[in-house]
């Protein structure tokens, strides 16, 4: 299943400093969600520092899910049913200073 994955807001720099990733999800039994696309993204994307992106099995708080331009809370979150030629942005809202 072909997805887009985007990240802005520095959560880009945790994914090679590319903001955009077309990816192709491998089949498996069960169906995708972004649960499991999240510890995909680990195993496979996630190249340092785990812990700016993830707090045990979601997101950690300041960063904001969107799924086709809609808040992943208003979808489901971690059990929204992933489509193919789904959109999924990851925007960090945590700045140093």
């Amino acid at each position: 299943m072909e997805i887009s994955l985007e990240f802005s807001g520095g959560a880009e720099l945790l994914f090679d400093n590319n903001k955009k990733h077309d990816v192709i999800l491998p089949d498996q039994k069960e169906k995708w969600n972004i649960k499991n696309l999240l510890v995909w993204m680990k195993d496979n994307m996630l190249r340092e520092r785990p812990e700016l992106f993830l707090q045990g099995e979601t997101v950690r708080p300041g960063i904001l899910v969107l799924v086709n331009d809609a808040d992943w809370e208003l979808v489901g979150e971690l059990e929204y049913e992933i489509q193919s030629k789904d959109r999924i942005v990851f925007i960090s809202t945590l700045h140093g200073g």
